[in-house]
């Protein structure tokens, strides 16, 4: 086991409140968890997501933090939100990382897998 390391898991749900497919507007919640596994606390500072549809259309997102906030995990400790996107397509997919800060100042990167976006009924 790492000192730095984090544990990411994603819940993704459609908004069809929110999407619009006659206008190719499809729009996803995911709701991210992240556990600190490693031996040190660490700080999560940015973030950054690739974004791509059925079409292969890629939006690129980076920023600082999550939805607001740059959580410092204990080990053992996690934190849970939830933000949302939206794609072109009835399906597609997301997957980044995380840039975070150990408590000794060492820098690493959290890889968050490849996730799947879809429409209820989209998938065949």
């Amino acid at each position: 086991m790492s000192a730095y390391e984090f544990a990411v898991s994603v819940r993704t749900q459609y908004l069809p409140e929110q999407s619009n497919p006659e206008r190719d507007q499809f729009v996803f919640s995911y709701t991210i968890t992240i556990r600190n596994t490693g031996s040190i606390a660490a700080q999560l500072i940015s973030r950054h997501w690739v974004i791509t549809d059925a079409a292969n259309q890629v939006q690129e997102v980076r920023g600082l933090g999550v939805v607001g906030h740059q959580p410092l995990l204990q080990p053992g400790q996690q934190f849970e939100y939830t933000s949302g996107t939206q794609v072109g397509t009835p399906q597609g997919s997301m997957y980044g990382e995380y840039f975070c800060v150990a408590e000794d100042g060492h820098r690493f990167e959290v890889p968050i897998p490849e996730f799947v976006l879809a429409q209820p009924g989209a998938l065949h």
